[in-house]
């Protein structure tokens, strides 16, 4: 995981993040009852606004299906309790492998360059930091091993995690983007609007053989999602500076 924003805190503000990270991590782990599992973690790094640990992979649907609300409630009574300090915002990133005790492997590489995919930090950077704090991408390893095995724990639903397909640096792997609460389902326009109902643009391109519906181009920086419904319908949703979602 790792703190929105870290750089731009003073000194104290720093200290402060630095020494409220462990103990958030304990609160959220504990209540999705794998504390146990939490005191035994292998390879645990502290650098500052991240950390990084390894624990048995038993704990997997415990962490993907309660962990991330667990965690989001926990930086909602920390935002509670200083009101006056600046809001807390972490990513997660979760992934599956096997790793010496030293953690060092590419299981660790993967799962930080999921950390660093720009989703999440667009994610966050749009979000109001009072009321979304928490955005988690688990790999789809992590995905299928927690979902298709039906040993979730919790009440999370797999549609509350997006397909997404990760490009950092020489890294690219689809992965699963999951916001604490947020129904992904809202950002899709066919929510709207009759399944029946097609534009112009999507009849033109339909007459034509072979070809398909197109989105329109995102504004630069802007991060996008598809989202294939009933019938072939596709929706498209853009996440950018001075763009909405569509």
């Amino acid at each position: 995981m790792d703190a929105r924003n870290f750089s731009a805190l003073d000194s104290k503000g720093m200290q402060q993040v630095n020494a409220d990270i462990p103990p958030l991590l304990s609160q959220a782990l504990s209540a999705s009852n794998v504390s146990a599992h939490w005191e035994r973690r292998m390879f645990g790094q502290h650098a500052g606004d991240s950390y990084v640990a390894g624990m048995d992979p038993e704990v997997l649907p415990a962490l993907v299906g309660c962990f991330p609300d667990a965690l989001r409630q926990a930086l909602a009574r920390r935002r509670a309790d200083a009101p006056a300090s600046t809001p807390l915002q972490l990513r997660v990133s979760i992934h599956v492998g096997p790793l010496p005790h030293t953690g060092l492997g590419v299981p660790m590489v993967h799962t930080h360059r999921l950390l660093d995919d720009d989703v999440l930090r667009t994610l966050l950077n749009r979000a109001n930091p009072e009321i979304t704090n928490t955005a988690v991408i688990i790999s789809q390893r992590v995905y299928e091993d927690v979902f298709e095995s039906g040993c979730l724990n919790g009440d999370v639903l797999p549609d509350q995690f997006v397909r997404h397909l990760v490009k950092v640096k020489k890294f690219q792997q689809p992965a699963y983007v999951h916001v604490p609460g947020f129904d992904w389902r809202l950002a899709d326009p066919e929510i709207f609007e009759p399944l029946g109902t097609t534009n112009a643009a999507a009849e033109q391109s339909a007459s034509v053989p072979g070809a398909s519906p197109q989105a329109a181009s995102p504004a630069p920086g802007a991060v996008s999602f598809s989202h294939s419904g009933e019938h072939g319908i596709q929706a498209y949703n853009h996440f950018g500076a001075g763009r909405g979602q569509r």
